[in-house]
């Protein structure tokens, strides 16, 4: 930004003195506006040797370093002059001295320092004076590094025709900014035309540093290059440059925080500032709860407690409460108490007792307690807590249950025992108890006096309720919760679940849990499977980049030097740090300064797709920058590049089980990419990535589209380029882009891994890459290459896109060979391959055919040899008719021919 320090000159009679040839003279000129103005002006053009000069007075120099000069003037042609050859000048000089005073006022001009010649852009003649056509100059000079308090200016004239009409002496600074909410102040620029001045910020008010802010004033007064930042105060938000106080009833509890949030249910806030919402009565906050949750209450008791004895153990049972409190950490806590029969007094249960599988924090609605003693009354409560339960307890959030555990059960008899009612409605006169077997509607009813009572008569091995309720002289009361007791042999009493039942309600069972569990499988795939969103659907572009690609403050990001060009701008490596979070290196892709906007939607596009992916063989987006400049996609870094450079680098150096190791990786990455109905066009080696741990991750989603929902759906380019030797023929006929036509483009990076990314077709032209494609061509095994994944690499360059294998297929494949290393010992170009695969038995399973063998042996085939002549026509007789199957032989068979006659790894001629 200019700021003006001095503005001299439309009245330039009291700032300039004349000390030399007193030839310039101040006169009133009109402008083109008809506004008078003074100029000084010279026009001794027909006298040789002109030295006319004329200078300002002492100029205060303030905290310019460099100052800058803005001349305006007008100046006349020397052509429109006669008989002013050689002594007409049309330039002016421009000077200058430094002094620490006024005290120079009657220097001598050699004491001055020239700064340059002035000449003009635009020069008038006497037909424009005619017309009164004003041509004005403005030149801009600028000298330093000034040292002294101030300076004088001075113009020599040489022999010009010239009007000077204003000069202005300024210097340049940064004016106050905010950035990333710290202050800068006004700043004057660097000495240099080309120095930066480092400048720290201080915080705004209400915030603090989370990164020491600092920016650097350019030579040009405009601030670059701005570092770290400050966030506002907890209870204060950014708004317009400033931290502003969160209104009553909303809060921000950390610096880190977006802005002020409305205060979260059953809670409010009674002042500005807030940092946390107080509950409403009856609502509660855990410490670990987030200010952003809402306050909850205890949950309400369980219900439907039931018991089962087994002896000296117990099984309880309940269901849920009717309300968790509005919180997802609900446990139960079992309290246990042993009591004293015919008395009130009861008391913690003993260490002995054990519970499976805990007492306290339990998740399930189920507990079995061992160890008790017989004949002994327990009185059992679950709690139902959650994370505030501490701050209510009551007996409103347990329920309880009372039963005596017997060792007496035998085949026919049970003993009960049972606790009085803890609130009587009067003196009890008597009890009922009401039993029936398990499942059955009818009941029989026993009356007792006393709280204990003998049922006699039971069925052997057979579940029973057991209900009681107490009669006073105002009736009958409550029925109790339900008891639960099995019979048995006298030798061993077994809860319910583990009673004897018959075969066939096993059966039932067992079958009901498998359909079940069938239900919940399903259930969850459809819940979990996802299917990839094409973010050229949106109709705001913008919106599916917020979506799937999580914004990352610049102040995280470190640039630390370029690898590489990109077609949108440079990518270089760095580092991320991210808030809570250790620091990784990453890949960062720039977007090149001067995009449009449609440019800036492609670039980030490749964000929203990535965005979507999570897979360890897929490349891992950390996030854009898109709200500040450069536009930025941060990904994973992979230190050993791309794929295929990473395989000439190191060629023969691994073994055959390591580089299926990478093919099954890239397999595995395809086809999550096919399961969630993408396609990616482009797979190639160049676009797969290898990290330090040599995984390999497909990248490089350019090109890529969504398929359409039916199964024959295909994606149909709209031009462009297409990676020739990589894609499938029908892509490259009828642009028609399948999870098929990557399985072909698959079978390419196959043999570029086995060959140690040696060119594919090698320098063949497209035309004939094409040509041989079409007339049945497919490239030889490369050097070494076992037979399996060559004849794997035949199957993905089937013809018919229907033939070729899925992307699950190819990984179960894969995983076959990496079981079975043998199977990857023989090579297509070894001569003995053949024989050494012993019968047509092997030969079949090696290409994953074995189901023919007895067509084979039927039809007299019973070695190697004595298929190598086969035809089509061989295998119509022999049954085998699906053409894909014959096809997959025969394509075996000429490998078998190949190696038997010596073929070459190296180029092979169409």
């Amino acid at each position: 930004m200019y700021i003006l320090v001095r503005m001299f000159f439309n009245v330039f009679f009291f700032l300039f003195c004349i000390f030399k040839n007193f030839n310039l003279t101040l006169r009133s000129i009109m402008d083109e506006k008809n506004i008078p103005i003074r100029t000084y002006q010279v026009c001794n053009v027909m006298e040789p040797n002109q030295n006319n000069w004329l200078r300002t007075h002492w100029i205060r120099r303030g905290p310019a370093q460099r100052i800058y000069i803005e001349i305006k003037f007008t100046l006349r042609d020397c052509n429109s002059l006669p008989g002013v050859i050689g002594t007409c000048k049309e330039t002016f000089n421009l000077y200058y001295l430094e002094s620490d005073s006024d005290n120079e006022r009657y220097a001598h001009e050699s004491r001055f320092a020239k700064i340059d010649t002035v000449a003009a852009d635009e020069s008038f003649t006497q037909v424009d004076i005619g017309d009164r056509i004003m041509k004005l100059n403005t030149e801009v000079r600028d000298v330093g590094v000034l040292s002294c308090t101030g300076f004088y200016l001075a113009f020599q004239d040489v022999g010009a025709c010239i009007a000077l009409v204003s000069v202005h002496v300024f210097y340049k600074k940064c004016p106050l900014a905010v950035r990333n909410l710290a202050q800068f102040p006004d700043t004057v620029t660097g000495a240099d035309t080309s120095s930066l001045v480092e400048v720290r910020g201080s915080c705004v008010n209400h915030s603090e540093e989370q990164e020491v802010p600092k920016m650097y004033c350019g030579a040009d007064g405009e601030w670059l290059v701005p570092i770290g930042n400050c966030l506002c105060n907890p209870g204060y938000e950014e708004r317009n440059e400033q931290c502003q106080v969160c209104k009553v009833g909303y809060y921000r509890s950390l610096s880190s925080d977006g802005g002020c949030r409305k205060c979260p249910l059953h809670s409010y806030s009674i002042e500005e500032g807030a940092t946390s919402c107080d509950c409403d009565k009856g609502y509660y906050r855990s410490e670990t709860d987030p200010a952003a949750m809402p306050c909850t209450r205890p949950p309400s008791a369980p219900h439907n407690l039931i018991s089962n004895v087994n002896e000296t153990s117990v099984l309880l049972e309940w269901s849920a409460p009717l309300s968790s409190g509005g919180r997802q950490d609900l446990t139960y806590n079992v309290v246990c108490k042993q009591c004293v029969r015919d008395t009130q007094r009861c008391m913690p249960c003993g260490d002995d007792v054990r519970y499976s599988p805990q007492r306290l924090s339990l998740r399930s609605t189920r507990v079995s307690v061992h160890q008790l003693q017989a004949h002994t009354n327990y009185t059992f409560q679950i709690w139902a807590v959650n994370g505030v339960s501490k701050h209510s307890p009551s007996l409103e959030q347990a329920v309880s249950v009372t039963l005596t555990t017997n060792q007496d059960i035998t085949r026919d008899t049970l003993s009960l025992f049972w606790d009085e009612p803890d609130k009587p409605n009067g003196v009890i006169l008597e009890y009922e108890v009401k039993y029936y077997e398990k499942n059955e509607r009818s009941y029989r009813i026993v009356k007792t006096t006393s709280r204990s009572t003998d049922i006699k008569d039971l069925t052997p091995l057979t579940s029973y309720v057991f209900h009681v309720r107490a009669r006073t002289a105002a009736g009958y009361g409550e029925f109790s919760a339900p008891f639960e007791f099995s019979t048995n042999t006298g030798e061993f009493a077994a809860p319910v679940v583990g009673g004897v039942m018959s075969s066939a309600v096993l059966l039932l069972l067992v079958a009901g849990c498998v359909v079940v569990l069938l239900l919940i499988l399903i259930i969850t795939f459809i819940i979990t499977k996802r299917i990839y969103v094409d973010p050229f659907t949106y109709e705001d572009p913008n919106q599916a980049i917020r979506e799937f690609a999580k914004e990352i403050n610049t102040s995280c990001i470190k640039i630390e030097k370029v690898i590489g060009i990109g077609e949108f701008g440079e990518v270089c490596s760095g580092r991320l740090k991210l808030p809570g979070k250790r620091e990784i290196c990453v890949a960062i892709k720039t977007l090149k300064a001067g995009f449009t906007e449609q440019q800036r939607l492609d670039f980030l596009s490749e964000a929203s797709v990535i965005g979507q992916f999570d897979h360890p063989n897929i490349i891992h987006l950390e996030g854009v920058v898109t709200k500040c400049k450069p536009v930025m996609i941060i990904t994973e870094y992979m230190e050993n590049s791309s794929l295929d450079m990473f395989l000439r680098k190191n060629d023969g150096r691994f073994t055959v089980i390591q580089l299926v190791g990478i093919l099954r990786g890239i397999a595995s990455g395809m086809k999550y990419l096919s399961d969630m109905s993408y396609v990616h066009r482009d797979l190639a080696a160049r676009n797969i990535l290898v990290n330090s741990n040599l995984v390999c991750k497909v990248s490089d989603f350019g090109m890529s589209r969504v398929l359409e929902d039916e199964p024959e759906g295909a994606y149909t380019t709209r031009g462009g380029k297409i990676p020739i030797r990589w894609t499938a023929p029908e892509a490259i006929t009828y642009r028609k882009f399948t999870s098929a036509s990557d399985v072909w483009s698959y079978g390419i990076v196959m043999w570029e891994v086995m060959s140690y990314g040696e060119r594919p077709y090698w320098d063949m032209s497209n035309q004939d890459v094409i040509k041989a494609i079409e007339e049945g061509y497919r490239l030889p095994p490369p050097m070494e290459c076992p037979l399996a994944l060559h004849q794997l690499m035949l199957e993905c360059w089937m013809r018919e896109r229907a033939d070729r294998p899925k992307f699950s297929q190819i990984i179960n494949m894969l995983d076959k060979l990496i079981r079975n290393p043998a199977t990857l010992k023989r090579t297509a170009g070894d001569t003995s391959s053949a024989p050494s695969l012993g019968s047509v038995d092997e030969w079949l399973k090696i290409i994953g055919l074995e189901q023919y063998r007895e067509n084979f042996s039927t039809a007299g085939f019973c070695s190697l040899e004595s298929v190598l002549p086969m035809s089509h026509e061989d295998l119509a007789k022999m049954g085998i008719s699906c053409s894909a199957h014959q096809r997959k032989i025969l394509s075996s068979v000429q490998e078998l021919l190949s190696g038997m006659h010596h073929r070459q790894d190296t180029k092979v001629p169409v």
